[in-house]
């Protein structure tokens, strides 16, 4: 009996943003101009706007300016420029990958890592299949294994009938990362691809990026990952034209030129990548900065082991040095055997792990950053723009914020514990461009500052600035309209509306994980469950409800209190607070929507038969 077809097939990724040097000309002047007009705001908040009667309230928002501004100076210089490397030919031997004369004239091997632990061996099956029909215009050995860290016979059934190999371990030591490092000790393949569990290859995936191992010093290429299995939704002009006939059509038409493409009724938890992939990370490519993402990267094995083994040796050696110290202030003598010596290197070297993969809930970017940081060797990385993948996304808040807090705990756990901003190596537009993601997740912390200042003066009557006087608006007003104008041509052909609701409601996300950080609270190394979780979860959006009842409140207050002429509540500050707290909570909407949201009976069904089908899209 055939299996039902779902719409999702029909669905198909996005075509990458085409580089034109008129619209990067047009964005860096933007750009500069809103960096030039905020400094001039900042500089004129520290000197002129300080309210003295209330310290309390104007030091902290100032200080929260300033640290958004730094943000958006990094964010700048992140979307700074779009040139990108071509792919050169595909090599057609491994001597075309290396620069060595030695390296003998075979094909290329390539190992494809299927990592699993507890996901459904009849979704892994699906992407098993796609694997084995990669192309390749040349000879190649390749090769797929399913890492099972869940050691599970159904599993590596499945395996032993698509006839591929099952690699599993007596433990689960670094997880993920530790599943990695297993595999690679017992495969041999130049190349290594990376797939998650749920992940289906496209059959162009090697002739896409292979290309870019014609560099010696390439040492990964990253594919932008595509979830295939989220809600469509209708395109703006489509909606309003069945309300409004064809003058809708030219209407909705009208809006999407002004601010991008509108679909109504899609995907209520944001999981669209492309923004952050087709523009953020694919403007990294120009500084040799785009990191790794896990699944959907293939590896030169050379890279990953070498920087491993470099690191190894490191540590040896800063550990034999520690020792060697306290070995002479226990002695009292000024030098120690070189017996001794060659003792403690022998003793380090037993103690210390051998990771390729470093065994850190963040071990992609940990990995990023050990190769970049590599400057004898130069490793480079790109960003290949074309989707090569489909993968699936969480489809209730719950599995969205257990995958969100691990992306920002493990960020901020390197950020703390080995930043790049003093790891040597790196050169600075690498240190700058990893920067922009770590600060980024420092965000709730001027986030929760400006969801409550309008709060606080709606309720009190108490301005943050020394007055909403002409003065104020005129130095701001620019500020914003360049800011709102430059971010629209940065990011065109994308909606940078859906991205910016969702980085401010998500403050209390990102609290708790500066929190756990912190206190040194280890990150746990959970995985993202592929299967809807039934029911809502209101409890996770109890802040951000809070936010909208206390602004919306806060709202009668103070026009109550202006029309009664109560001191404080002036036209100026009425307005600019009214307008700064619709657009909090407005932010907020999305997310609480979220916790609420309920598929229909015909987007379950689509969504068991994509995953039952997987015929490639």
């Amino acid at each position: 009996m055939s299996r039902p077809r779902s719409r999702f097939e029909a669905q198909k990724p996005w075509t990458p943003l085409p580089f034109s040097p008129l619209h990067e000309a047009l964005w860096q002047f933007l750009c500069t101009a809103c960096l030039v007009f905020g400094a001039w705001y900042i500089g004129w908040r520290w000197l002129f706007s300080i309210n003295f009667d209330a310290l309390w309230f104007s030091i902290p928002l100032l200080v929260a300016e300033t640290g958004a501004f730094i943000g958006l100076v990094l964010f700048t210089i992140n979307l700074w420029s779009a040139r990108s490397p071509r792919p050169p030919a595909l090599p057609e031997t491994v001597r075309d990958c290396s620069d060595d004369p030695e390296v003998p004239d075979r094909p290329l091997s390539i190992d494809v890592f299927f990592a699993t632990y507890s996901e459904d061996p009849e979704l892994v099956r699906l992407g098993l299949r796609a694997a084995q029909q990669l192309r390749y215009p040349y000879p190649i050995d390749l090769k797929v294994h399913v890492l099972d860290d869940g050691k599970r016979p159904a599993m590596e059934a499945v395996a032993a009938e698509e006839g591929v190999n099952y690699i599993t371990r007596t433990d689960n030591v670094g997880f993920k990362a530790g599943n990695l490092r297993n595999a690679m000790t017992l495969t041999s393949g130049d190349f290594i691809l990376i797939c998650d569990a749920d992940m289906i290859p496209f059959p162009t995936f090697l002739e896409e990026t292979l290309g870019y191992f014609r560099d010696p010093k390439m040492a990964w290429v990253q594919t932008p990952q595509w979830f295939y299995d989220v809600p469509p939704g209708v395109p703006l002009p489509a909606k309003l034209e069945r309300r409004l006939g064809k003058p809708g059509a030219w209407l909705g038409r009208g809006i999407e030129r002004l601010i991008g493409p509108v679909q109504l009724g899609e995907d209520p938890f944001a999981n669209d990548p492309q923004l952050f992939f087709d523009v953020i990370l694919r403007r990294r490519n120009w500084a040799n900065a785009s990191f790794c993402c896990g699944a959907g990267s293939i590896h030169r094995r050379e890279a990953v082991m070498e920087s491993a083994l470099r690191q190894w040796s490191d540590a040896i050696e800063a550990a034999a040095g520690r020792n060697e110290a306290a070995a002479r202030r226990l002695t009292g003598e000024e030098a120690i055997s070189d017996t001794l010596r060659s003792a403690m290197r022998w003793q380090g070297a037993l103690d210390e792990e051998f990771q390729p993969y470093k065994f850190h809930v963040s071990e992609d970017i940990y990995t990023s950053l050990t190769l970049h940081s590599d400057r004898e060797r130069g490793w480079k990385s790109v960003l290949h723009p074309v989707v090569q993948a489909r993968m699936l996304s969480p489809n209730d808040l719950l599995s969205w914020t257990v995958q969100r807090f691990k992306y920002a705990g493990g960020t901020l756990d390197i950020f703390v514990n080995d930043s790049p901003f003093f790891r040597k190596g790196l050169t600075l537009w690498q240190k700058l461009m990893y920067a922009a993601t770590f600060y980024s997740y420092l965000s709730p912390i001027w986030n929760v500052i400006f969801i409550v200042s309008p709060i606080v003066f709606l309720f009190t009557g108490i301005v943050p600035v020394a007055g909403y006087t002409l003065d104020f608006f005129i130095h701001i007003s620019p500020f914003l309209l360049l800011n709102e104008l430059s971010k629209l041509v940065a990011v065109w052909g994308n909606s940078n509306s859906k991205g910016r609701a969702w980085y401010l409601a998500t403050f209390p996300l990102n609290l708790q994980a500066l929190w756990a950080i912190i206190r040194r609270q280890k990150i746990s190394f959970p995985v993202t469950p592929k299967d809807r979780q039934v029911g809502t979860y209101g409890r996770l959006v109890r802040w951000q409800m809070a936010v909208v009842v206390l602004t919306l409140s806060g709202l009668v207050w103070g026009w109550g209190a202006y029309t009664f002429e109560i001191p404080g509540y002036t036209l100026g500050a009425m307005i600019a607070n009214t307008l700064w707290g619709l657009s909090n909570a407005v932010s907020m909407l999305p997310i609480i929507r979220a916790a609420y949201w309920q598929p229909d009976a015909e987007f379950e069904a689509d969504i068991v038969s994509g995953k039952m089908q997987g015929e490639a899209v």
